[in-house]
Parts: structure tokens; sequence; C-alpha cells
């Protein structure tokens, strides 16, 4: 059997982290994802998934993501039934994630996103080699082993 889903969209909100009773960390999302179709009216509709992650994967997303930010939540789905307040019978589908990455780089001054702990080094212009220093002359092309 396989389960396997692939979904990209925009946190709904700011992940909250929870613990359960025996001290296991989760995190419950929301992710809004565009259809890529437009519907009569020129918009593109909006589907919102409910996520779930546990243990590693939960601290890392309330630490890292917050509403707004892009995701690529990588999991499987999984369905509960259960009993609401009144008594009636209901089904939830969710994504248990086991993996999420971020989907953009961090905007200047904004939060969200990924920005690494250190710099490009910018690459030496052409003006700082000086061929006489840098490269030997070579002879006639004689005297060249091929």
């Amino acid at each position: 059997m396989l389960n396997k889903v692939l979904i990209m969209g925009r946190f709904v909100q700011n992940p909250e982290l929870k613990y359960t009773p025996s001290g296991v960390s989760t995190v419950s999302f929301t992710v809004a994802v565009s259809r890529n179709f437009k519907d009569k009216d020129g918009q593109y509709p909006t589907d919102f998934i409910d996520c779930v992650a546990w243990r590693n994967t939960a601290e890392f997303i309330s630490r890292y993501f917050q509403k707004g930010s892009l995701a690529v939540v990588e999991g499987s789905i999984q369905t509960r039934n259960w009993e609401d307040k009144n008594g009636n019978k209901r089904k939830s589908v969710d994504i248990v994630a086991d993996n999420v990455y971020f989907a953009e780089s961090k905007r200047n001054g904004s939060e969200g996103g990924f920005t690494p702990n250190y710099e490009v080094p910018s690459a030496p212009s052409f003006e700082q080699f000086d061929a006489q220093d840098d490269f030997a002359e070579v002879g006639d092309d004689d005297e060249l082993p091929f």
C-alpha cells in the first residue's frame, strides 16, 4: 500500500506547540493551498488542509514557521472518526507531516523563512590578478608533451 502526500501552501495561523500528558511534543496547523485553475469568478479556489506533526518535526515547525510562511509538507493522510458534543458521528482527514520544508527565502526585514548563518563570499574581480605573477610562459608548440 502507498500513502504519501506532498503539498505546498501557506500557514493559516501561527503554529502552537503543545505536549501530550506523556510529554510528546505536537503541533496542529492548517495550510492554505490554491488550486491550479480559476473558478467562474476568475479566482483560484483555495483548500484549507489540516496537518499534524509530532516530536522533532513539531518543534521545528513551531520554531521556524509562522502565519503566512510558504512551506512544503510531506507526509501521509490519516482519517479518524469521532463524536461531537451533540453525539453526531464525524470524520476528519489530516496530513501527518513527516517533513516540512521551507518553500521561500526569508524576506528582508520580515519573519518566516530561513536565512543561513554565513555570508556568501564575493567572486574576485579580474583586476585582482596579475597574469605575469600567476602564469608561466609556454614556449613553442614543439615543446608541449601532447
